[in-house]
Parts: C-alpha cells; sequence; structure tokens
C-alpha cells in the first residue's frame, strides 16, 4: 500500500505514521531522508540538490521528484510507502503520478489529518521534545513524568522556536496555500479521505484504518 500523509503543523502526523508503519509495515519516508541519503551518497541527483542547499535556495522540481522516485526504486517495497512532506505543490503531485503512473510505486491512499486553527494553537504551543531521542510530549495532553525531563531516555525537554502562534499562522497560511491544491487533486481522483484529527488518539487511528482498509 502507497500511502500519502498529510495535514497542518500539529495535527497528529508522526503520532499516526508510527502507528500506520507498525500494523502496515510499509516504509515511512519524508523528503528529508531522501535529501540526506542521497547527497550523502553522493548519487547524480543528490549531487545536484547538494548544489542549490549550498546556496540556500530551495531544490526545483525537476530536480526533487525523480529524486523522490530514485529513493523509492531501492527499497524493499513488498509492503508499499508512507510518504510524509511530499508532494508539497500542486506541480509535484502531477509530476510524481506522470514518473509512477502504471507502477508499483504510484500513490493509492492519501490520509490529509484536519484540525481547526484553535485546537492546533494549544497543540503547538504546548508542544516540548527530548532533546536526545527527539520523543514528544505536551504540558496538558501528554506531559512527561518529572516535569522537564524525557520519561524514556532521562533527556532534556525542550520547546522548538517555531512552536509560537505567530510561527503556527505563517505555516499554517504557507500549508494552506500550496498543499490545499494537492488535497483536491487527489480528492478529486478518489483517493483523499478527510479525517477529524480533533478526536482522542484511538478514535483517529481507527479513522486512519477504516480509511486504509475501505
Amino acid at each position: 500500500m502507497n500511502i500519502l500523509i498529510m495535514g497542518g503543523p500539529g495535527a497528529g502526523k508522526g503520532t499516526m505514521s508510527a502507528k500506520i508503519v507498525e500494523k502496515y509495515q510499509v516504509n515511512h519516508i519524508s523528503t528529508g531522508n531522501i535529501f540526506r541519503s542521497e547527497i550523502k551518497n553522493e548519487t547524480e541527483l543528490g549531487l545536484q540538490a547538494k548544489s542549490y542547499t549550498e546556496k540556500g535556495l530551495l531544490v526545483p522540481d525537476e530536480v526533487t521528484n525523480p529524486m523522490v522516485k530514485s529513493f523509492l526504486e531501492k527499497l524493499d517495497n513488498k509492503n508499499g510507502y508512507l510518504l510524509d512532506g511530499y508532494p508539497r505543490t500542486l506541480d509535484q503531485a502531477k509530476a510524481f503520478d506522470e514518473l509512477t503512473v502504471g507502477s508499483d510505486l504510484a500513490v493509492e491512499k492519501v490520509i490529509a489529518l484536519e484540525l481547526d486553527f484553535e485546537v492546533l494553537k494549544d497543540r503547538i504551543t504546548g508542544r516540548r521534545i527530548c532533546k536526545n531521542c527527539e520523543e514528544i510530549y505536551h504540558i496538558k495532553n501528554h506531559p512527561s513524568k518529572v516535569e522537564g525531563v524525557c520519561d524514556k531516555c532521562g533527556g532534556e525537554l525542550y520547546q522548538r522556536k517555531d512552536d509560537t502562534v505567530e510561527s503556527l499562522q505563517v505555516r499554517l497560511g504557507e500549508y494552506s496555500k500550496s498543499t490545499e491544491p494537492v488535497l483536491a487533486y487527489y480528492e478529486e481522483k478518489g483517493l483523499l479521505t478527510r479525517i477529524n484529527a480533533d478526536q482522542p488518539i484511538e478514535a483517529v487511528w481507527q479513522d486512519v484504518m477504516n480509511a486504509l482498509e475501505k
């Protein structure tokens, strides 16, 4: 099963991704993983990407799209993949479809986790992350047993600099501008399921499973 997962900051993509990977044994891939791997291995596409990132420039779609496809082709893909952070734009979605149409890499399911701004605001500003193992906590909904200390490894918890209301407004604006057309594109193709993420985790997870298995 080839899955895309989308959602604004704080919508729960990380939590749901972990559950999807555990249950369906798919490869979990983010564009960050792909860029790091291709650049580290000095592939032709990786070197092209590096020439942009070293100058602080965004890597253009004509490099990003084939890089994603190339990375996926190298995986043991018998169970499929869960792709997080791509495609970010309508042009990327259309290009990726053209690159994978008729192959076992074609997108089959798209999950969109949706939340109102006020709920997202509370989730984002209360989020804390472990400096060592990157375990995620929330001061209200999922606090650590000892304030400021990770239950898992004892590391120090911190708040990301962009986990503020002001930053959230900017990020949501960018998300809405670039990603909503992508969701509409997949909705028209009958691949998209929009899920209310303002529910208990197990209720959201049940909706995700229903969407993947229908």
